[in-house]
């Protein structure tokens, strides 16, 4: 089959690779029809994320039709049409029995790794370094996917591809993010980053109950989509973010405050973010943390900070003396996506919400590596790409 490699910092290319088997009896196999390639993958491709290994097949946004199943999967049947979550979870640890999907003890082969990284190992994810378990993604014609019969949700034909796919990652992403900042009706939250997720989340926090969404970004046509999507933009290469939002406040800051960017933040020559990006091209540090130092020091009192968007290792100076004096919250993780993907399916069926909307740039497999250097490098106004394996 012909699948999206990655082959060292910057270099991905689409392989023919051997075609993936059934392993294990909760195994299935699916001829993918559409994936999208996300805002982590981003990471993988700057080379931000440890244990990558040259030939790794990437892609953790994934839907396809069933083609082969094990024996143990029952509540699937050949031809059906499902969308994957990214995290890979076995529905029966005491993580996953707690709805802690993303944290399921039993998914991650190389748990040790990740411990010695993380203290514990998150589930193991797929396309997404052999750290988190070395799982072949789905930027490809086929794909393999464990537990089978926890993970996947069935899509019914009145919902397009266009439609479902996002439910493998971004729009419980953003979803979750809203919920962990623990809106109350009317409350004012302010979003960084109006990137896929940042996009999901403004329209989750709306739907959560928050009266004013403010979205923070550089970029023209996020700016416009957040927009549309209901909120009220601040461009932060033109306007000082902190005393732009105590303005809005009334000076006393957000009730809620999201990082959607994670480790790579841009700051828009802000000190502390040039003093990051020297420190990461040094290898004095992993992550740019820009972005949760603005969010932490402009949330308000007794205020939440979500932060749904990806940190890999370390990062520097980050303000816990303004975080514990301020009495603030602040919750994170990869999602739980299993625990979301049928309210939000029907959701999107009962038409409170398209998810489609986030698409920018259709594309074939075959032009998996320019849409990574263009999504990359925002050129051409790139938000969301989605792939078409065999188009």
């Amino acid at each position: 089959m012909r699948a999206l490699c990655w082959h060292g910092k910057g270099d991905v290319r689409v392989d023919t690779v051997p075609d993936p088997k059934i392993q294990h009896p909760r195994d299935a196999v699916i001829k993918i029809t559409a994936c999208a390639i996300c805002g982590s993958d981003l990471h993988l491709l700057d080379g931000y994320q440890p244990t990558m290994e040259s030939g790794d097949i990437l892609g953790h946004e994934n839907m396809g039709e069933v083609i082969e199943l094990g024996s143990e999967v029952t509540n699937l049947k050949i031809g059906d049409r499902i969308v994957v979550p990214f995290t890979i979870s076995c529905g029966q640890c005491w993580f996953c029995q707690k709805g802690l999907f993303s944290c399921c003890d039993r998914t991650n082969p190389n748990a040790e790794i990740a411990a010695k990284a993380m203290g514990h190992s998150p589930a193991g994810l797929f396309g997404f370094s052999h750290m988190l378990g070395g799982y072949a993604g789905g930027q490809a014609e086929y794909l393999r996917v464990p537990m089978a019969d926890v993970g996947p949700i069935k899509i019914p034909d009145n919902v397009s591809d266009e439609q479902a796919l996002f439910l493998s990652d971004i729009f419980p992403t953003g979803y979750m993010a809203a919920v962990n900042a623990q809106i109350e009706t009317g409350d004012t939250v302010a979003i960084w980053g109006c990137g896929p997720v940042g996009q999901f989340a403004i329209r989750s926090a709306l739907l959560l109950g928050a009266g004013r969404v403010i979205a923070i970004d550089e970029i023209p046509e996020r700016l416009v989509m957040a927009e549309a999507g209901g909120a009220e933009t601040i461009d932060f290469s033109k306007t000082d973010v902190y005393d732009e939002l105590m303005k809005r406040t009334d000076k006393r800051g957000p009730d809620s405050c999201i990082d959607a960017v994670g480790c790579e933040a841009s700051g828009h020559g802000a000190a502390d973010a040039v003093m990051d990006r020297v420190k990461a091209a040094a290898f004095l540090a992993t992550d740019r943390v820009h972005v949760l130092r603005q969010a932490i020091m402009c949330c308000r009192k007794g205020g939440t900070v979500s932060i749904p968007g990806v940190y890999v290792g370390m990062g520097d100076k980050i303000p816990i003396g303004a975080a514990m004096n301020k009495s603030l919250t602040i919750k994170t993780g990869q999602t739980h996506v299993q625990a979301y993907t049928r309210s939000l399916l029907k959701m999107i069926e009962e038409s409170k919400i398209d998810p489609s909307f986030v698409v920018t740039h259709p594309a074939s497999l075959e032009d998996a590596p320019a849409m990574y250097r263009k999504f990359r490098d925002k050129e051409d106004g790139v938000i969301k790409v989605v792939l078409r394996p065999g188009r």
